[in-house]
């Protein structure tokens, strides 16, 4: 009989965890040796390098093949699931910052023009991930996964 996880039982849960909070780590630690200062708020933001949005799901994919086999139903959904995801992060969430972007200059500037503050609060910009940034969640997460390999299979 395989032993329990620690989350909730679950090994696996463990593993996408694992990956999860390295991406989010990096960001920190990304954003410390960029701006030269400590943004402990980095590890809740999305969007960024590596995308932690890539990492979990291709942990999850991966560990589930891993656990279950490729071959399994549970491996299918989760691949299918992480290339959605993954999707998304390069493509609609990465889209919507960049138009808030957009609406952020804009409100900008008609504040400027009219001598009047038009909107209180700026949108978040950084939402989405590049495709570099994606692909590098997905490589950490495969290898988060395989690190773990012995965790999962004991």
């Amino acid at each position: 009989m395989m032993s329990q996880g620690v989350i909730l039982g679950n090994k696996i849960l463990d593993v996408v965890v694992v990956a999860w909070f390295i991406a989010q780590f990096y960001k920190v630690v990304g954003s410390l040796i960029e701006e030269r200062k400590m943004n402990i708020r980095r590890f809740w933001e999305t969007g960024g390098m590596p995308s932690s949005h890539a990492s979990t799901v291709s942990a999850l994919a991966t560990a589930v093949g891993i656990s279950q086999g490729v071959g399994s139903v549970l491996f299918a959904i989760s691949v299918i699931f992480a290339i959605i995801v993954m999707h998304d992060a390069s493509g609609i969430r990465r889209a919507a910052g960049k138009q808030a972007g957009v609406l952020n200059a804009l409100g900008k500037s008609l504040s400027n023009l009219f001598e009047e503050k038009f909107h209180q609060e700026q949108l978040k910009e950084l939402l989405g991930h590049t495709p570099v940034e994606v692909l590098a969640g997905a490589i950490l997460g495969i290898v988060v996964a395989f690190l773990m390999k012995g965790y999962l299979l004991a």
